[in-house]
């Protein structure tokens, strides 16, 4: 791996100074110097972003101009003239002392038509070299040099091909078409958020100024603004079609566990039982339905029975884990897990090929299919939203707008997250919040628009499918008609709670072995583990009847209110049906409710040891649904408890006289809903998106306050035993550079302590106009650098601009390809200016790949402005200078390791960048 990758962004050049320039910079004040009349400090914006350590700047005010002079044409592309020349003018906030040899040059060697950017919040008295061993290359005096006025070239004026050439970012250029690749990037690299915004905006404004020309242009131009809708359209009509072949596919394979259809085997148990006459059925079994004991034996009851419908039961669970555990090793590696740590490490500008790819797609469906039906302790709900950014990941190529543009194509991969959360659980607006509270990491309102019309698509298209069969688009569809009393928030806390310690344990538990997994030999036989845990919960699963049935019929079960019609034990009270006219009142419970409690009880630890041991195997698995099944599990013993506490002593103070008049005034179900939000947020760590979730899923939309009592207790819990939830843990367990926007840095260091390379080490880069093809070649062969700061000269090593490896990379070969008498002896250079001699072979000019915009700091600022730097605009790297002299480079992965060691953890746990 990279020892500390280089990846570019924004430092700031003086592209023209000519007054007669179509952007002089009188015109825009947007790009002004903050001039220091002190001469202690200046800093430099770009965009509205403030990066600099600097205090006391002036007021902004016009911006002074220098013109190059002494030997090189003043057009756009010349760097920087910090020299003063004869008839030129001088720039008042730059004092130079001069030396004796001769006019237009400096004590510090920098003379003639030199080229230098300067640092964002540089300053200080100009020392002599900085003990760094780069040389004697200090600000030789010069107090406050920052005067001078970076501009850009190209943003906020018309774009005019015959200026195209100067733009100041790598790849934004027409002209980098000719090389392919450029801009794009490796596999486990991190983008630059950046530049690739920078390359949209700049061919947006040429695809806006080209629409004048002709009728085609303006149609080019009506398409690149609707793309977008388009794109997610289309993502979201793909997302609920997929949906609904997975949740018919898993219920029919569920159910062949336990029998088949046998006038039309492609019918799961309640459709085959739709063309039965029969008024009622024992046990969701009607006479066209055949359980695989009547099969054999002509008989549903008796031991013979119980042991053949034992096997089958075991039988299919164990092939339908093999097949899903065979088709994930051997087509698609990425189709394990629940998928969401690395959307959300994608999200945050990593790349992870192949991830997001059709084979991925393809096996990650049918694979969840077969996962669930094997009676595994997972649910299809997280995977719904990896299967969702795949289908937007893979349809974003149809858009060159946002396939060629990393930075744009995680718009789309944000609005796709909100589908997959919307078909998984028929809830559109909570999907859109769960992508903006927990996955996205960047979230514009037109994104956050997008999400919300692509959610609204996919659930669209789920409710015309109806894979559920009946008149709602939600899972678990419930109707409660008692408002809850004041006093039971005590409880509704109570099981927040409760539902943050079942998390915290969860959450341990599962990293414990997870951990051991990736360190031991049992990582080296995913498939055998897979038919262990599915035998295993096989056998412990089928003679319980909740742990037996589906889990989202459990949770169903769980939520659902106790009627005529209902014949679980759970409703076992002792109640009188025979007078329609009354109230259905409070009764004691019955022998049946009390069994059930018990099997409920041993069905909590089973579920929750299982899905310790299943969540992380190699094999498509969310944790939605278990979290639920284990929160309305213990809610719903809760609800029973405080039920039969309200029928035995009704004249308590405590129920305020609701439950004295015989009326059923507790719901268990409703403590059910409650618990499932608890152990969920606990164990996700969601708040606001779980509320709507929940109320969504369930249509109980009069319950938010105990919903959202408990989430908060849940997470207070959840966060004072373990700071982080599920997915973070993950993330952090596989190392990916994922920088949390939620985590506050509250360290003292500054960009000096952290920056490579260390004292006593050289910085590896490159020079403007001194090094030929061979010897950048050689630097390319011995350093494993994602980039290279290019530098006025190895003496002189002010900052010109900043190199992508790949670029260079690209660029090099295609040159050696296609251009005529290059050869190794050829100068590489990355000005406009022709070299002083000529006499070897022909030069090659390499500006149009040059970033002129990395963004700088100082060694002196703190390293809490970094972190925010890195988060908030989304850097790959910044470089570090003093006095404009480049120093070192902090990549993300610095930041990364640096961070970790702060908090006392092992920083070589990051593994990627």
């Amino acid at each position: 791996m990279e020892k500390f990758p280089l990846k570019g962004t924004t430092n700031l050049t003086l592209a023209s100074a000519n007054s007669n320039h179509p952007l002089s910079v009188a015109d825009h004040t947007s790009y002004q110097a903050v001039s220091s009349k002190t001469a202690k400090a200046a800093n430099s914006t770009r965009g509205g972003v403030n990066t600099t350590s600097l205090t006391h700047p002036e007021p902004l005010g016009p911006a002074p101009v220098v013109y190059p002079t002494g030997g090189g044409e003043a057009d756009e592309d010349n760097m920087i003239d910090i020299t003063p020349g004869n008839g030129g003018v001088t720039n008042p906030n730059y004092p130079y002392h001069t030396s004796s040899n001769g006019p237009g040059t400096r004590q510090d060697g920098v003379g003639g038509v030199s080229s230098a950017t300067h640092s964002i919040g540089g300053g200080g008295s100009g020392s002599e070299g900085s003990g760094n061993g780069r040389g004697n290359t200090g600000a030789g005096g010069s107090a406050g040099h920052e005067g001078i006025s970076p501009t850009h070239n190209r943003f906020g004026r018309d774009f005019h091909h015959s200026d195209h050439e100067g733009i100041s970012f790598a790849g934004m250029t027409d002209t980098s078409d000719d090389i392919p690749g450029i801009g794009q990037y490796e596999d486990f690299h991190t983008i630059d958020w950046q530049r690739d915004i920078a390359r949209d905006r700049m061919r947006h404004r040429y695809i806006m100024k080209k629409r004048q020309d002709s009728f085609l242009d303006l149609l080019k131009g009506a398409h690149d603004a609707w793309s977008g809708w388009v794109c997610v359209l289309l993502v979201g009509l793909f997302t609920g079609c997929v949906a609904g072949v997975i949740d018919i596919g898993a219920s029919w394979m569920t159910d062949l566990k336990f029998g088949i259809c046998p006038q039309a085997f492609w019918l799961n148990r309640e459709q085959c039982c739709w063309s039965s006459n029969e008024t009622s059925f024992d046990s969701g079994n009607c006479s066209q339905w055949y359980a695989w004991s009547e099969i054999f034996t002509s008989s549903r009851e008796g031991f013979g029975a119980y042991v053949i419908s034992y096997f089958f039961y075991i039988m299919w669970a164990m092939l339908f884990a093999l097949l899903a555990a065979s088709l994930v090793r051997m087509f698609a590696p990425y189709a394990c897990g629940s998928g969401i740590p690395e959307i959300k490490t994608i999200l945050s500008g990593f790349i992870i090929r192949s991830y997001l790819g059709k084979w991925t797609l393809i096996i990650k469906s049918v694979g969840i299919m077969l996962s669930v039906s094997a009676g595994l302790s997972l649910g299809k709900e997280g995977p719904m939203v990896h299967i969702a950014s795949c289908i937007g990941n893979i349809l974003s190529y149809l858009f060159p707008k946002y396939g060629r543009n990393e930075a744009k194509k995680r718009e789309i991969l944000s609005a796709a997250a909100a589908a997959g959360v919307s078909v998984a659980f028929g809830a559109p607006i909570g999907g859109v919040l769960f992508s903006l509270e927990e996955v996205s990491y960047y979230f514009p309102l037109k994104t956050l628009w997008r999400s919300f019309f692509c959610a609204l698509i996919a659930a669209f298209i789920l409710r015309s499918i109806n894979p559920f069969g009946n008149e709602h688009s939600v899972l678990f569809y419930v109707e409660y008609n008692k408002p809850w009393i004041f006093f039971e928030l005590v409880p509704f806390i109570g099981l927040g709670i409760i539902g943050g310690v079942i998390a915290t344990v969860f959450i341990k538990a599962n990293l414990w072995w997870c951990r051991f997994r990736k360190y031991s030999k049992l990582g080296q036989y995913p498939v055998s583990e897979v038919l262990i845990v599915t035998f295993i919960t096989a056998v412990i699963a089928y003679p319980n009847p909740y742990t037996r049935m589906n889990t989202s019929e459990l949770i169903f079960l769980l939520f659902s209110q106790c009627g005529i019609s209902n014949q679980d034990p759970l409703c076992d009270y002792n109640r009188n049906f025979t007078d329609v006219n009354s109230a259905i009142e409070i009764a004691a419970a019955g022998p049946g409710v009390y069994k059930a409690v018990w099997l409920l009880i041993l069905a909590l630890a089973m579920k929750l040891i299982m899905t310790i041991f299943t969540f992380g195997m190699k094999v498509p698995c969310g944790l939605f649904i278990p979290s639920l099944a284990l929160g309305a599990i213990t809610g719903r013993v809760v609800g029973i408890a405080m039920e039969q506490l309200a029928y035995n002593y009704p004249k308590i103070w405590i129920f305020s006289g609701e439950c004295s008049t015989g009326d059923d005034c507790i719901t268990p179900g409703l403590y059910a809903m409650v618990g499932a939000a608890a152990v969920l947020g606990g164990v996700t760590r969601m708040t606001v998106s779980l509320v709507v979730i929940m109320f969504e899923l369930t249509g109980g939309v009069r319950y938010i306050v105990p919903l959202m009592a408990a989430a908060m207790a849940s997470k207070w819990v959840g966060d004072a035993l373990g700071r982080q939830g599920i997915y973070d843990a993950h993330i952090a367990l596989n190392g990916y550079p994922f920088l949390d926007s939620k985590d506050e840095f509250q360290h003292t260091t500054l960009a000096a302590d952290v920056m490579q390379p260390k004292r006593n080490e050289t910085l590896a880069v490159i020079t403007q106009d001194s090094m030929t093809v061979d010897d950048i070649e050689t630097l390319l062969k011995e350093t494993e650098h994602n980039g290279y700061p290019v530098v006025v000269s190895k003496e002189n090593q002010y900052l010109v601009g900043f190199v992508p490896r790949r670029d260079l990379n690209l660029a090099l070969a295609n040159a050696r390809r296609i251009i005529d008498g290059i050869t190794g002896q050829s100068l590489v250079i990355f000005t406009s200016a022709q070299p002083v001699q000529n006499l070897g072979p022909s030069p090659l000019k390499l500006k149009k790949i040059l970033d002129m915009a990395p963004i700088t700091v100082t060694d002196q600022t703190p390293m809490e402005t970094v972190v925010d730097m890195f988060r908030k605009l989304g850097l790959r790297q910044t470089l570090v200078t003093h006095n404009g002299r480049l120093l070192g480079v902090i990549t993300k992965k610095d930041v990364l390791r640096h961070v970790k060691q702060m908090d006392n953890e092992d920083p070589n746990t990051v593994l990627f960048n």
